[in-house]
C-alpha cells in the first residue's frame, strides 16, 4: 500500500504566505510515523488537501477536501482500513465521514482478477 500526499495543496482562501496545507499534512503524517510519498501537485487544487491511497492489484482512492488540523485522525483511520482490505475496497459505511464526503475518485486496479 502507498499513500501519496500533494504537498502543494492550499485550501481556497488560505493565506498565500502561510505554509501550504498539503505540506502541513505531510509533516503531520510524518510526525505520527505514517509512511507516505510527498508529491508536488496532484491537480486537485479545487479540492485540496488531496491524497491518494493505492497499491498493486488494489482499488485506488483519491481524496480531497482534507484539513490537516481537523481530519488527520480520520485520514489515518482510512489508511489503516485501506491497508487491511485485501483488494483496497473499504466499505462505504466503514469510511470516516470526511472521507465519504470528499472522495474525488475510486479507480479500479490495472489488473482485473479472472472471474469464473
Amino acid at each position: 500500500m502507498e499513500l501519496v500526499v500533494c504537498t502543494t495543496c492550499r485550501a481556497p482562501g488560505a493565506d498565500p504566505a502561510a505554509p501550504r496545507d498539503g505540506a502541513r499534512l505531510s509533516a503531520a503524517l510524518a510526525e505520527r510515523g505514517i509512511a507516505h510519498r510527498a508529491q508536488e501537485c496532484l491537480s486537485a487544487c479545487a479540492r485540496s488537501c488531496a491524497v491518494v491511497l493505492r497499491g498493486p492489484g488494489r482499488w485506488t482512492y483519491v481524496q480531497g477536501g482534507l484539513d490537516p488540523d481537523r481530519d488527520l485522525d480520520d485520514l489515518i483511520a482510512m489508511i489503516r482500513a485501506y491497508d487491511a482490505a485485501p483488494d483496497g475496497v473499504v466499505p462505504w459505511r466503514a469510511r470516516p465521514e470526511v472521507i465519504r464526503k470528499n472522495t474525488i475518485a475510486r479507480i479500479p486496479p490495472l489488473e482485473i482478477p479472472n472471474v469464473p
